[in-house]
């Protein structure tokens, strides 16, 4: 309680002359966050999953850091941005229909060398050529390889439904026809095993469902880490200088890592943790992101009323996807109104201290979706805000 106390004290010195709503990135959270991903890498490099973050001064200040090099992009504009930006290692994770952005791409050679595109179908190569509008450069490929665990005979599948991808032969295919087709140079393998990264294994208060997840994850990442080696040898065979071999996430570092056959890590969520990552055994980190709403009413003892506050975060729909109030403690929301669109009544005896103008401090459940809603990050170094900084959405670019 008393540390709580102390970091609801200095985040309230430090924006005493800043109205809320705002959002602050504590420096000194968000640096040791970015120094323990590091350390459980073992010495691999660090991507950073620009979804995750989405400012580019923060996607700056990690790169700055010893053990971080490139970032992992979520479309094919914001790549197109960051590389104009001056970022020289783009990934794009996901595959793209743009079929303006890859024309851009392809006619532009700067573009072309920083940024790196993800397939796992040769029907993405067949768009990526009808979209080239007589650009010649070389575009760089990934190729995606399905990491769902299955059991029971194939009967049951557990993991995103992502690449179609899945054994060695199929990758090889893929990898075979990338190579073979004029325009293209495959330079690399991403395996991303969601159902382990991304993936609590101590949910709280709920034993049962932690046995179940940490057996399942022990036994997803036995099998992935023999078929992982399996693709990428049977890529090099057909890529001999493959440049790279991406997996893990914030959830899996250490695990992703030990693996031989991979040689980088992608992790963004651990800069910030947000409460969906609280609930991990491999790690602990310290909130670094968080966002501030003004009391306007007290409509009785016990209760106050902050302004907005309704901002789910993306996935299946349920109470583990709603920010939650964090500073002060021991505030709830209402069970009849939730957070609100315009307002949000908080519930709980630490109510009755608060007064009209007062902030609370609240944690959003996934990590860069805050910076959706505010267009601009205060950076707060001890109790003291040094820098402002815009958000994705400060600087005008909502890409999705």
């Amino acid at each position: 309680m008393a540390d709580h106390s102390a970091f609801r004290a200095r985040l309230d010195r430090a924006t005493r002359e800043v109205d809320a709503p705002l959002a602050v990135v504590d420096l000194a959270a968000f640096d040791a966050n970015a120094a323990d991903l590091v350390r459980r890498a073992g010495g691999k490099p660090v991507r950073v999953a620009t979804k995750s973050v989405r400012c580019r001064a923060l996607l700056e200040r990690v790169l700055g850091q010893d053990g971080f090099a490139g970032v992992m992009s979520f479309t094919l504009a914001e790549s197109l941005w960051l590389a104009e930006s001056g970022f020289t290692d783009v990934l794009l994770a996901y595959p793209s229909a743009d079929r303006a952005g890859f024309a851009r791409l392809a006619a532009d050679p700067r573009l072309a060398a920083a940024v790196t595109v993800m397939v796992d179908d040769v029907a993405q190569l067949d768009l990526i050529d009808a979209a080239r509008d007589g650009g010649r450069e070389p575009v760089r490929v990934c190729l995606e390889l399905d990491t769902a665990w299955r059991t029971a005979g194939g009967r049951v599948r557990i993991g995103a439904l992502r690449s179609p991808v899945r054994d060695p032969a199929g990758v090889a295919a893929l990898a075979r026809a990338a190579a073979a087709r004029p325009g293209f140079t495959v330079v690399g393998l991403m395996a991303y095993e969601g159902h382990i990264a991304g993936v609590g294994d101590a949910p709280p208060g709920r034993p049962l469902r932690s046995r179940a997840v940490r057996w399942m994850q022990s036994a997803a990442r036995r099998e992935l880490a023999v078929r992982r080696a399996q693709v990428v040898a049977a890529v090099r065979e057909v890529v001999p200088d493959l440049e790279f071999v991406n997996g893990g996430g914030t959830g899996s570092v250490q695990s992703t890592a030990a693996e031989a056959a991979v040689t980088e890590i992608a992790a963004g969520s651990g800069l910030f943790v947000p409460r969906l990552f609280d609930g991990y055994t491999s790690f602990t980190g310290r909130p670094a992101a968080l966002f501030a709403q003004p009391v306007v009413r007290r409509p009785g003892p016990g209760v106050v009323t902050v302004l907005g506050g309704g901002y789910p975060a993306s996935g299946a729909p349920g109470a583990d996807r709603l920010p939650v109030p964090y500073l002060p403690q021991g505030l709830r929301y209402d069970a009849q109104e939730g957070p609100g669109e315009v307002q949000t009544p908080l519930l709980g005896a630490a109510a009755d201290a608060l007064r009209i103008g007062d902030k609370v401090w609240f944690r959003h459940a996934k990590a860069g979706e805050l910076c959706e809603r505010f267009a601009a990050l205060h950076l707060v170094d001890g109790d003291q805000v040094r820098r402002v900084v815009p958000t994705y959405r400060g600087e005008g670019m909502t890409f999705l």
